[in-house]
């Protein structure tokens, strides 16, 4: 595997589908206690939800636009 001039590698398909990586993946270096490194997707705990996606599992069927923006505003 080369490396650009800008310091990029294509991480093969058969990696990236077992470790998880999609586009927009991020992923960190992991350096060992002998200075091996190893890749890993980086997962976010704190990602917040979109308020679009909550509310979509709590809305009444038949909401008023009204109630719908109140309730996308978190109000």
């Amino acid at each position: 595997m080369k490396v650009t001039i800008k310091g990029q590698v294509t991480i093969p398909l058969e990696v990236r589908e077992k470790i998880g990586i999609t586009p927009h993946s991020e992923v960190a270096f992991i350096e060992d206690k002998s200075g091996r490194f190893y890749i890993t997707k980086v997962k976010h705990h704190n990602q917040k939800k979109s308020r679009f996606r909550s509310a979509s599992k709590v809305a009444p069927l038949m909401m008023s636009t009204d109630e719908i923006m109140a309730l996308t505003r978190g109000e």
